[in-house]
């Protein structure tokens, strides 16, 4: 899936010479947390967050409706000024396989989207991509994840399968990942029931190793980057 079937259109951008004060209400009233800065022609030229404002204004005036003021010394202080111009950006092309990896690399919370010549299409956050995962692995029905411990062979996946669904059960998504023993797989059935107890019980008399899937997540998650 491409970003530019997940990402939001629907901008509100700002300029250089916009004031903080300006973009903190901004952010405020769209509920939003960044804030892309483009110029005249549309080209992205910068990009301010909710964290860099925060840190231009002190703690205690920045829910102060008076800020900004005319005799305010934080009424000077404009978007170009405190904007982040080194961006990790995507293109419309890029894949949300590739934001995610840019997303855990660069620990960013979202990424502008451009075209060659550096205009804004979109933008992509962390909250969208969740969307995304959720309508692709259908995990906003009810339903049961699964943990299974196969051997990496052909035909382990058919097996599980057809356990599955013999018991009329069906699937939302099947995701598959590494393990850390040679030779085996971890495979993740999300299914579209709340009542597993029957195919549990079938697959471990298959022979099959069932495991806490968020506890093997959280377990095997590195330290470090």
């Amino acid at each position: 899936m491409f970003i530019s079937e997940s990402m939001t259109r629907k901008l509100v951008t700002i300029s250089q010479t916009t004031a903080i004060v300006e973009a903190r209400d901004l952010m405020k009233s769209n509920n939003i947390r960044h804030l892309p800065v483009v110029d005249a022609t549309g080209r992205l030229v910068g990009m301010v967050t909710d964290r860099d404002i925060r840190s231009a204004i002190p703690r205690e005036r920045y829910h102060q409706p008076d800020v900004g003021g005319e005799m305010d010394p934080f009424t000077g202080i404009t978007a170009g000024d405190i904007m982040s111009r080194d961006l990790i950006v995507v293109e419309p092309s890029y894949t949300i396989q590739d934001a995610l990896l840019l997303f855990q690399k660069n620990m960013v919370g979202a990424l502008p989207v451009v075209d060659a010549e550096y205009r804004l299409n979109g933008i992509v956050s962390v909250r969208d991509l969740m969307r995304t995962f959720i309508n692709v692995l259908g995990i906003g029905e009810p339903g049961t994840l699964l943990g299974i411990v196969a051997e990496e062979k052909i035909g382990q996946m058919k097996k599980i399968v057809d356990a599955i669904t013999g018991e009329n059960i069906s699937f939302g998504s099947i995701l598959v990942a590494k393990h850390w023993e040679k030779d085996k797989r971890v495979v993740f059935p999300y299914l579209l029931t709340l009542n597993v107890s029957r195919v549990k019980k079938k697959l471990v008399d298959m022979g099959y190793t069932l495991l806490d899937p968020m506890a093997w997540v959280i377990e095997k998650l590195p330290e470090n980057d």
